[in-house]
């Protein structure tokens, strides 16, 4: 599903104009974004939680020439999904 198809979606929920719809997934990704950024985690209780974690640094092999190459570590970002969406999900097959 696309952002705009996203939108469309919840602005049939919400009973709010496309636009207003857009304006509002806007604010809720920025500030999403913004709480990561500052290594906040973000919790939805029944949905999930989105957090940063540290990957180390590590070595790699690359298929195609066998060669070893070092990755550095960095911030990644993970989510845990709730009991609620982890239930729906195995519901729909």
């Amino acid at each position: 599903m696309r952002k705009a198809e996203f939108v469309a979606m919840v602005s049939k929920r919400s009973g709010l104009s496309k636009k207003d719809s857009q304006v509002a997934l806007e604010a809720v990704l920025e500030s999403i974004q913004d709480s990561l950024v500052d290594k906040e985690g973000v919790n939805f209780i029944g949905f999930g939680s989105f957090f940063t974690a540290r990957r180390e640094a590590r070595n790699v092999k690359v298929p195609k020439s066998e060669k070893i190459v070092e990755v550095p570590s960095r911030v990644v970002v993970k989510f845990k999904p709730g009991k609620a969406l982890r239930e729906a999900v195995s519901k729909s097959g």
